[in-house]
């Protein structure tokens, strides 16, 4: 099994193989001629679950792959410096150590931890000696309704304090009411003031209204710089779906084909079971490739997603199913 399963150990962040996205000029008529065939979005993200999944020893390294790519979340009002060095030991070390070990895989760790700003200090210092990334929602997180220079100046206090990635919620007013010039120049201020940090544009896809608008939103943070682009704050009442997920890959890989850039893409909220992790790793291989199976370009952001994965791979090492309580976060 061990042979079996030990590839190139992810234990480490990989290193861009690609450019940043410097975004470029905003191009309307191209965001005008954007559509969205509802329809044939629904039946095909409908055709994935049907599929026969990936068994036994191919299951394990998907779900291992799967592990590589999490942004380890806690985005609670309750959160404390205790919780988060808690789940900061989970991100070193998200399986337990015996079947890191007996599944060859003894140095995976998750793809970045992501914290509120009052806890990116906390992280920062509890993941000191791994390359480990701490990940900040910022701009007003969850409604982005702050005043806009203090959604600016949160950035800067967020990549001051050690954040190499910044989550930034957009403005969905200006997507429901089509202004797409303040759209785009929200976008590249708030890519400027992440500086070296990478940028994830939070669509916040359940609140805006329809698939289109979806695609056209992705399209116009792409063009304003962003690195990632994200479907939710999971707060909405609708986060993740499969349908957006294609929408939003789909754009951009026309944006790769137009400017030989790739952006990252992110789902979030709602995806807490290894089954929909496998689903989504499906996808993004059959419609953009290996390059997006990596976590530079590829993160779920969840945090019980991790405990799932571990009981199936515990299930794959000894054939039983544990309780979930013993797959704790800390």
């Amino acid at each position: 099994m061990q042979t079996e399963l030990k590839t190139k150990t992810p234990n480490l962040l990989p290193q861009l193989t690609h450019a940043r996205n410097p975004g470029m000029e905003l191009d309307l008529d191209w965001v005008a001629r954007v559509q969205a065939n509802t329809s044939a979005i629904e039946r095909r993200a409908a055709t994935l679950g049907g599929r026969r999944s990936v068994k036994k020893e191919f299951q394990a390294a998907w779900l291992l792959k799967a592990i590589s790519l999490i942004d380890l979340t806690t985005l609670s009002g309750d959160d404390t410096a205790g919780r988060v060095k808690r789940l900061c030991a989970k991100a070193r070390q998200p399986v337990r150590a015996e079947m890191l070990q007996a599944l060859g895989m003894e140095n995976l760790t998750v793809g970045a931890v992501c914290v509120y700003h009052d806890m990116v200090e906390t992280a920062v210092r509890a993941l000191e000696g791994t390359n480990i990334p701490v990940a900040a929602v910022s701009t007003g997180f969850p409604a982005g309704l702050s005043p806009y220079h203090l959604r600016i100046a949160e950035i800067g206090e967020s990549v001051k304090a050690g954040a190499r990635e910044i989550d930034i919620v957009i403005s969905r007013r200006h997507v429901l009411t089509g202004n797409w010039q303040a759209l785009y120049d929200e976008m590249r201020e708030m890519r400027a003031a992440c500086g070296d940090a990478h940028v994830k544009a939070i669509l916040a896809t359940g609140e805006l209204s329809t698939l289109r608008n979806v695609a056209r939103a992705s399209l116009v943070c792409m063009m304003g710089g962003a690195d990632f682009i994200k479907t939710s704050t999971g707060k909405e009442a609708v986060n993740a779906t499969l349908p957006v997920t294609l929408t939003m890959i789909r754009c951009i890989r026309d944006y790769e084909t137009r400017t030989g850039i790739k952006v990252g893409y992110k789902p979030a909220g709602g995806i807490s079971k290894a089954k929909d992790a496998l689903l989504y790793l499906a996808l993004m291989k059959d419609e953009l490739g290996h390059p997006w199976l990596q976590p530079d370009l590829f993160r779920y952001g969840a945090s019980s997603l991790l405990g799932d994965i571990e009981r199936q791979l515990e299930h794959y090492l000894t054939g039983h199913y544990s309780a979930a309580n013993r797959h704790a976060m800390g």
